[in-house]
């Protein structure tokens, strides 16, 4: 009887609260936090090897103040935007291209998966030697290891239109572009924003792996010199910015998803029913 009045207890609360499940990352970033300062009241580890929160924070004000975090997150964040839109728009037109066809498939497929297979740290070197050590090889690198995440998962979605739709929508006299307008890119949409997900999250990666190895601004420059310095606060600050970064980023593909996929309520007439409805307006 107890466990059942505590049950409808916690019930009671979670209407109350509004938005509750929006509460829970934010719960478990603050027990990460509060975890992290205990590890550090108990002197687990010397504090130049994992510094407190607040002497992280202390470093986060005073690079605020100082223009320094602003430097170099807008060139970290510049030359990673841009390499999303290159790797994501050549991963889903040359994408569709070989769902489209069987032979580019077959002649491009073992190319794709040397590249996909080998890490983006290996090749980024010859980026940098081809080029040169400015913002164009930090775009190229984030490009690429956007590039084959949209790839397959353009591939995957194209085809997986289920075939009898296509038949129908045909049947309703509907040609290639509006083949492609109302019907391959409503029912490929949920796979491809899963890929931008991911995509979107690389992307930052892929820019700060060619900023590690040669730059003279962005977080990953600005992380490799304060690991040189031995200021471990500072590299803390470079990595929760890019971690915030990346959490931006998946949250504003989070809300597109939800934009143009989650209608529950949506009273718009589906592509196979306009094609319908402008079939019979021709009879």
């Amino acid at each position: 009887m107890q466990a059942n009045g505590l049950y409808d207890n916690l019930r009671d609360m979670q209407r109350r609260i509004p938005n509750g499940r929006a509460l829970t990352p934010v719960i478990g970033v603050l027990a990460l936090f509060v975890l992290w300062q205990v590890v550090t009241l108990l002197e687990l580890y010397p504090a130049f090897i994992i510094p407190p929160p607040t002497a992280v924070f202390e470093k986060f004000v005073e690079v605020v103040q100082d223009g320094r975090l602003w430097l170099h997150t807008s060139t970290t964040l510049s030359q990673m935007l841009v390499g999303l839109g290159i790797g994501v728009s050549f991963g889903v037109l040359l994408g569709y291209s070989m769902a489209k066809s069987r032979l580019l498939e077959d002649v491009l497929s073992p190319i794709v998966l040397a590249f996909q297979s080998t890490p983006v740290v290996a090749y980024a070197p010859l980026l940098v030697i081809w080029f040169g050590s400015g913002a164009t090889s930090k775009i190229v690198t984030s490009a690429l290891i956007v590039f084959f995440p949209m790839l397959m998962n353009t591939i995957v979605a194209i085809r997986n239109v289920p075939e009898h739709q296509r038949e129908l929508i045909r049947s309703f006299g509907a040609n290639s572009l509006e083949t492609f307008v109302k019907l391959e890119i409503p029912a490929s949409l949920p796979v491809l924003l899963s890929g931008l997900k991911v995509s979107a999250t690389l992307a930052v990666i892929g820019a700060v792996v060619g900023e590690f190895i040669t730059a003279q601004a962005g977080l990953g420059f600005w992380i490799k010199l304060a690991r040189d310095q031995y200021d471990t606060p500072l590299v803390w600050v470079g990595i929760l910015t890019l971690a915030f970064i990346a959490r931006v980023m998946y949250g504003i593909v989070a809300l597109l998803e939800r934009r143009f996929i989650v209608q529950p309520h949506s009273t718009t007439t589906s592509p196979l029913g306009e094609a319908k409805t402008r079939s019979s307006q021709r009879g």
